[in-house]
């Protein structure tokens, strides 16, 4: 593997692991307490070191021990979280204190302070990226939910387009993550312990996160990632935790919103 100079020197001769958990795209290095995060440098990749840093010491995010260009990559030097990611078996084994766990995860980005944030993430910015995906033909269409397009959904991702910005919902914005799923998020029994993957952090409706991580548990229970947990789960229990009433109509579009992703 060819790193920058100033990477390399960093993590030398150290061995590592290659972490193959998640979809994000992106090459994951696991050395001893550090993480190397190599991934097309592109806007994602610059907002999550600029957010990362931000966010050091308001919420457990890892901290930056170098962010290099090289060659079209991004090359992203980091701590390791402490915990277990929420997908691990002791929190798929015990669903309420998962659905605790993610609200706590979602309370604390929702107290930070974004006066200063330096990241804008809300509807019109996706938008305007999901109408780029759907001009230049990058939507992945293997992986959107099997109802989304076809007879009982919309005819292409024009369509679903069109409809998003018909039906554009009032925002109400605070500290979004972005990428709300199960092995974005780390923890020790109910309580966060570090936030990962923060390349959509930034001001955005509530209801993003609320969406992608109730998604992301009903995926994760039904067995689509390949886990069979005999337990039963109750998808309100989220909602309960975050002291809330679904506003399914905000999920859906939300929902909608990513598979143009």
């Amino acid at each position: 593997m060819i790193l920058p100079e100033k990477i390399r020197r960093m993590i030398a001769d150290d061995p590592y692991e290659v972490d193959e958990i998640g979809m994000s795209g992106a090459s994951i290095f696991l050395f001893g307490d550090k993480v190397l995060k190599v991934q097309e440098n592109d806007e994602e990749a610059g907002n999550e070191a600029r957010m990362m840093r931000f966010l050091r010491g308001k919420l457990p995010v890892p901290p930056v021990y170098a962010c290099e260009n090289y060659e079209g990559r991004s090359y992203l030097l980091m701590g390791r979280c402490e915990g277990q990611m929420a997908c691990a078996h002791e929190y798929m084994s015990r669903p309420s204190v998962l659905c605790r766990l993610l609200a706590d995860g979602l309370k604390r980005m929702w107290s930070v302070d974004i006066a200063d944030c330096p990241s804008d993430q809300g509807l019109a910015h996706k938008l305007g990226l999901a109408g780029y995906n759907v001009k230049h033909g990058l939507v992945d269409m293997e992986h959107v939910e099997p109802d989304t397009f076809g007879e009982n959904g919309f005819q292409d991702p024009d369509e679903l387009l069109e409809w998003l910005y018909e039906n554009r919902p009032t925002e109400e914005l605070v500290l979004s993550h972005g990428d709300y799923c199960l092995p974005n998020i780390f923890g020790r029994k109910d309580k966060v312990t570090g936030y990962i993957d923060l390349g959509k952090t930034g001001i955005a409706d509530r209801w993003c996160d609320i969406a992608i991580g109730y998604r992301s548990l009903s995926h994760n229970f039904s067995g689509k990632y390949g886990q069979h947990v005999d337990v039963m789960y109750d998808e309100m229990q989220f909602f309960r935790e975050l002291g809330i009433e679904p506003d399914w109509e905000k999920i859906r579009y939300y929902i909608l919103l990513d598979e143009l992703f």
